[in-house]
């Protein structure tokens, strides 16, 4: 069962690994993301950040939504994270059980434009995301749980 996707910059870090796990009650992270498995610095700070008794996955994008489609996740609960709202937007489409995304963090870069205190978008990210709402997917804005929940959808 699939708790939550995540979209932030930093994957996993020690506000997702513990904040987020805890308030999800998730037994398994899949970091889907197509660099850090073929990353070996970046894998092992991933490692590095997990919390103790939860399991690590890392696959890209492509291997992840095969992995959802397949079933084996189902026995887990489950909390995605990836890097960007185009890797969001991939998972989401192809596997639309994904029906609730978290907008963490996506830093300032050229042809961006900040939507909230840590969220940056371009004009296509946010086609994409007016394009999962309209799907019916709810997509929020929240750094840590105990933030207050910002509704993308009342910003469009």
């Amino acid at each position: 069962m699939i708790k939550l996707l995540r979209v932030d910059h930093r994957l996993l870090h020690g506000q997702v690994a513990f904040s987020w796990t805890q308030e999800l009650g998730v037994d398994c992270i899949l970091i889907a993301n197509d660099d850090v498995p073929n990353n070996e610095i970046r894998k092992t700070a991933m490692k590095l950040a997990k919390p103790q008794g939860v399991k690590l996955v890392i696959k890209n994008i492509s291997d992840s939504i095969k992995a959802l489609k397949s079933g084996v996740t189902d026995k887990y609960k489950l909390f995605i994270v990836v890097e960007s709202v185009a890797d969001a937007y991939s998972l989401a489409t192809a596997y639309p059980q994904i029906d609730h995304i978290n907008l963490g963090g996506t830093k300032p870069a050229d042809g961006t434009k900040q939507i909230s205190k840590a969220i940056n978008v371009t004009n296509e990210d946010e086609s994409k995301l007016k394009e999962l709402v309209n799907q019916g997917c709810e997509i929020e804005i929240r750094q840590v749980p105990n933030d207050k929940k910002e509704l993308y959808k009342e910003m469009m």
